[in-house]
């Protein structure tokens, strides 16, 4: 790991106690002010990228080009609108789907498998879809977890709402010259005739036998990973070209990780069958109910995303809900989710099982708000690249589900009352909770919260937390920096990253 040098440590030390003895901002060793600290082969990850076109323009406002009214949908909250919404569904070529103010009564899924398709509402309040049964009941999907217990596979599966694609790009060629970690350039085996500037790609790398990827992923500092099968275990990246010649490329973003010829990486185009669709400004109601408890759950869900790039959900308004959004795609925005609980529920100690599932890459979830206890409220596992942001809730725990999650990160976030902020999921043997780099920036809540044990490898950053425990940061060790939330400057270093980004532009 690249170090700062000495000089630019000596400063950065020097203002760090400038700022904390007369009580102003005050930055983090691994950014600085303006970013001049960071080193993109160090221990904070690049999330500049993610979230919807990577940041790079606001999700649009396609047109509505038709209406559920217009296929028969009622919105009386008794007749069963769930006809109509599929045919929606099935005749709109491209644009959003308008749903006027009402209650839809819907008992079947309703899927989306096009790109630049929107389901559009008239408010979260206002158009509610009222969905009386389980996923299970609907299409029956029953399966077991990872330790075996017999489920139904929607306990951490599948939405009322799904958007599926794939990736059905061809492979361009095996990496022939091996790269570290924060390079940009690649050499393949191929010609990559047909692509250029611009050209998305996909680098995969695949474990050995010794996991040696894994321990990668880890840092060196795994655990337990005795039921992670090594021929399972992979990785990617997702990247634009910047340029080629020959079979030379240059990528637009630095790798998130080595290519290591006992790795075997390849690269192959990145083409998502489902881009641009959405959902927006819609309410879920499922149906006030005593909670089971965990993996009891028969799919009470809202939306999912999966195998599906560039989309997005903003301004939902889910109750009583399993669990909320499942996000297994990339590049995509969640912005603006709400979920609670009816009056008429019985009130938990914990109510649902996750609230955001996530085992993509690279994706937003930015201000949400959490009024409902889940299990797991925000969750990552595998994913790498993403970023939980400006965000609360009444007793929020951030949910590292283990098999190596790394280079995520969570900013700017109220967790409420603050008694559960480590409390994490995933079965035994799996690795620890936390992959190498994740990153915990700005995060306040009632109660001090201290560096949690066994969570993750030496390589977690932990920078601005609610805390009464002194600093430690070594360079190639736990790195606690104990800055008052209120005083951490950037507050967010997602918004932070993204605004360097795109200034240098």
């Amino acid at each position: 790991m690249k170090l700062i040098p000495m000089p630019k440590l000596l400063i950065l030390l020097f203002s760090l106690w400038l700022t904390r003895v007369a009580g102003a901002e005050t930055p983090s060793l691994l950014w600085g002010s303006h970013g001049e600290a960071y080193d993109p082969v160090g221990r904070l990850p690049d999330v500049s990228f993610a979230g919807y076109a990577c940041g790079d323009r606001p999700i649009p406002c396609p047109a509505v080009t038709s209406n559920v009214r217009d296929f028969g949908a009622k919105g009386d909250g008794m007749t069963d609108d769930s006809a109509a919404f599929l045919a929606a569904i099935a005749k709109t070529k491209q644009g959003a789907i308008a749903v006027p103010p009402g209650r839809y009564r819907i008992t079947k899924l309703l899927e989306i498998t096009r790109p630049g398709i929107v389901l559009r509402g008239a408010g979260p309040e206002r158009s509610v879809l009222v969905c009386p049964l389980p996923l299970e009941e609907i299409r029956p999907n029953t399966g077991a977890n990872s330790n075996g217990r017999v489920t139904s596979e929607y306990s951490w599966s599948g939405g009322i709402v799904s958007f599926h694609g794939e990736n059905p790009g061809g492979d361009i060629g095996s990496v022939t010259v091996a790269a570290k970690r924060g390079d940009r350039e690649l050499i393949v085996d191929e010609s990559l005739t047909g692509l250029s500037s611009g050209s998305w790609i996909e680098i995969t790398v695949n474990d050995d036998h010794e996991k040696s990827l894994l321990a990668f992923l880890y840092s060196g500092d795994l655990a337990d990973t005795q039921k992670i099968k090594a021929s399972k275990l992979s990785t990617s990246f997702v990247t634009r070209i910047k340029s080629v010649k020959k079979n030379r490329v240059v990528i637009e973003r630095p790798l998130r990780f080595d290519l290591r010829p006992e790795w075997k990486p390849r690269v192959r185009h990145y083409q998502p069958t489902v881009t641009e669709s959405g959902i927006e400004n819609l309410g879920f109601e499922f149906p006030a109910r005593k909670y089971g408890g965990h993996f009891t759950e028969l799919g009470f869900n809202a939306v999912t995303f999966d195998g599906v790039a560039h989309c997005w959900a903003r301004n939902l308004l889910v109750t009583n809900a399993d669990s909320a959004i499942f996000v297994n795609a990339s590049f995509c925005t969640i912005d603006g989710l709400r979920c609670q609980l009816s009056g008429a529920t019985e009130l938990e100690d914990a109510f649902g099982h996750h609230g955001v599932y996530l085992t993509g890459n690279d994706n937003l979830l930015t201000h949400f708000e959490m009024n409902q206890r889940f299990l797991h409220d925000f969750t990552v596992s595998r994913g790498a690249g993403n970023v939980f942001s400006a965000s609360k809730g009444i007793d929020i725990c951030l949910d590292h589900h283990k098999y190596a999650p790394f280079d995520n990160v969570f900013t700017d976030i109220d967790l409420g009352i603050g008694s559960r902020m480590w409390k994490h999921g995933g079965g035994s043997q799996l690795g620890k909770p936390c992959g190498a780099r994740g990153t915990f920036w700005n995060i306040r809540a009632k109660q001090p919260q201290s560096y949690p044990t066994d969570f993750g490898p030496w390589s977690m950053n932990l920078v601005g937390i609610q805390t009464q425990n002194p600093s430690v940061t070594q360079p190639n060790g736990l790195w606690f920096e104990a800055i008052a939330p209120s005083r951490l400057q950037p507050a967010n270093i997602h918004e932070a990253q993204l605004m360097n980004r795109l200034d240098a532009k």
